[in-house]
């Protein structure tokens, strides 16, 4: 019995595409960082178009986080500002036809 179940649990991951997860950080004090699914690479469209200077992401809500200019805070850590927007995120290491999660309509 065990191993039906089994057997189904290892179907569904199969089945399910390979997207990225809904939030995930560059930073490592985040609580969304996970440097694994880092190393793949994220690609992110952002209001239609491909950015490279994303620091962190959330598909569901709608939002990146960029670096706002060379500006640091007292820590030096750069300071961020949050665009709002339609978000897609898709692993680069797929190639171009990854499949790609993005907001339900």
């Amino acid at each position: 019995m065990s191993e039906d179940l089994l057997d189904t649990a290892e179907q569904g991951a199969a089945a399910a595409p390979d997207v990225p997860p809904d939030h995930l950080s560059v930073n490592p004090r985040s609580p969304a960082f996970d440097a694994a699914l880092l190393r793949r690479g994220v690609g992110i469209r952002f209001k239609g178009r491909v950015r490279r200077d994303v620091e962190e992401y959330c598909i569901s809500e709608g939002w990146v986080r960029v670096q706002a200019g060379k500006s640091v805070d007292r820590h030096g850590r750069p300071l961020t500002i949050r665009l709002n927007g339609p978000v897609e995120a898709w692993f680069e290491d797929l190639g171009e036809a990854a499949p790609v999660a993005r907001a339900a309509s």
